[in-house]
């Protein structure tokens, strides 16, 4: 895409002034963009490393400085991260005026080391796995949200009471319906396009106000990065138009959950080695073990598609969220699609994550597993028609985050994967999520029992 910037192109931009502004971003635990706006003739002299507080990679949704970390605390005296830019991401965004972003990874201050639970660090790790057997991981997130006619601060005032959607009822591919939306949705295409990032299309989707963007597939680094931003620009366009987006799994319980569905595939010189035109469904043996590891171990996975309380509230029979770990060909109900059968387009779609997941973790987490099944040639279990929902002996996806962080916490194929270290870090962030839950007194409890109990 146009928009990419090579760092002799950024400056020949800053030096003619139509760039003056580069934020520098990692991403935290939750998928945000943490970092810094440098001044870019700043950036262009010095455009090696920059630094940040450790406690980027140890907080919670609000900024917390949650103890229990091995790796950061107030003992450590909450040292530094070393952020390094990694001068391939350049891009323009055209929704901020003469602003460029650059990706960074982290690294140990002390030991210049890789930070080992930093989500872009996991997911290269498995990158690299696959390389080593000869594949490249190509994958493509869908992202749905809710769009609100409030802005976010009005909303924060109101303690999030009062949501009135920008619909009011089901558009799912309403073309006339999600007219009102497309000031909003046709400057979101358009900004994503100027950043480099090929949108396929946005559609209304199964609730009143929700929305669903879709990006062309790309390698497993370039669709994570995509989709981080993806999220970061729908909600930055919303603020400069007086509306709010929620990517939420759950915002109210009598609506329809946001998902994020991950498509998956790997590559080898250019071509999908999923697909087998001579085999059942077009599916090659190596599709199969691949996702015969998913399966076997997607109990384990699911805290890195569901990392909060309010993921689970999602899972609900007949909304098209799925509840089952079973595969199905071309079937919204069960957890994981064979999308394209019988095409050279063949691929594994898995529907289990929401919309608020971090997909460095997720990507990573699944192509872990997947690489497993391909290492221990596992057989793939016979395909599943019907109901996934009505199926009451299939494989059920873990009903809270309590039964996923104890999946995670015994999975031996994520800890040989991703390190001791990096799962008990992340197992503490479920841990808090639920100390959490169980401290504070919820406006259901409230409206529940003030009278009554």
């Amino acid at each position: 895409m146009p928009a990419n910037l090579d760092f002799e192109t950024l400056k020949a931009a800053v030096a003619s002034g139509e760039i003056d502004t580069v934020m520098v971003a990692l991403v935290d635990m939750q998928g945000r963009l943490m970092g810094k706006r440098f001044h870019a003739a700043h950036f262009i002299e010095n455009p090696d490393e920059t630094h940040c507080c450790n406690y980027l990679l140890a907080t919670d949704l609000e900024m917390e400085t949650v103890q229990g970390y091995r790796a950061t605390s107030w003992a450590s005296g909450y040292g530094d991260y070393v952020m390094k830019p990694d001068l391939t991401t350049l891009r323009r965004i055209p929704w901020a005026p003469a602003t460029v972003l650059c990706m960074a990874d982290l690294y140990d201050h002390r030991t210049h080391e890789p930070v080992p639970h930093a989500p872009r660090n996991i997911l290269r790790s498995q990158i690299e796995r696959a390389r080593a057997m000869g594949f490249e991981p190509m994958m493509a997130t869908e992202l749905e949200f809710f769009l609100f006619t409030k802005g976010y601060k009005e909303l924060f005032d109101a303690d999030y009471r009062g949501l009135v959607p920008t619909a009011r009822f089901n558009v799912d591919y309403g073309l006339t319906g999600t007219f009102a939306e497309e000031p909003f949705m046709r400057a979101l295409r358009n900004g994503l396009y100027g950043a480099g990032i090929p949108v396929e299309n946005t559609k209304g989707e199964a609730e009143a106000g929700q929305h669903e963007v879709n990006v062309k597939y790309s390698d497993a680094m370039d669709t994570a990065d995509m989709h981080v931003i993806v999220k970061s620009a729908t909600k930055e366009i919303a603020q400069n138009q007086g509306l709010s987006a929620t990517f939420m799994a759950k915002y109210a319980h009598g609506k329809a959950g946001s998902s994020s569905h991950v498509h998956q595939s790997l590559f080898r010189d250019g071509v999908n080695v999923f697909h087998d035109a001579g085999a059942e469904h077009g599916m090659s043996d190596l599709m199969r073990h691949y996702m015969a590891g998913q399966l076997a171990h997607a109990a384990e996975l699911t805290y890195f598609l569901a990392p909060y309380v309010n993921s689970y509230k999602r899972f609900v029979t007949g909304l098209f969220a799925p509840t089952k770990a079973i595969w199905s060909i071309d079937n919204r109900t069960a957890g994981f699609r064979v999308c394209g059968d019988n095409t050279r387009g063949v691929r594994v779609e898995c529907r289990i994550g929401g919309a608020d997941l971090n997909p460095y973790l997720a990507c990573a987490a699944l192509l872990a597993a997947g690489l497993a099944g391909i290492e221990q040639k596992l057989e793939l279990e016979p395909a599943f028609s019907g109901d996934a929902y009505a199926a009451e002996q299939a494989r059920q996806i873990p009903k809270t985050l309590g039964t996923a962080a104890m999946a995670l916490n015994g999975s031996t194929m994520l800890r040989a994967a991703f390190g001791d270290e990096v799962v008990d870090h992340y197992l503490r962030a479920a841990e808090w999520e639920l100390e959490e839950q169980n401290r504070v007194v919820t406006d259901w409890e409230l409206s529940r029992g003030f009278e009554r109990a």
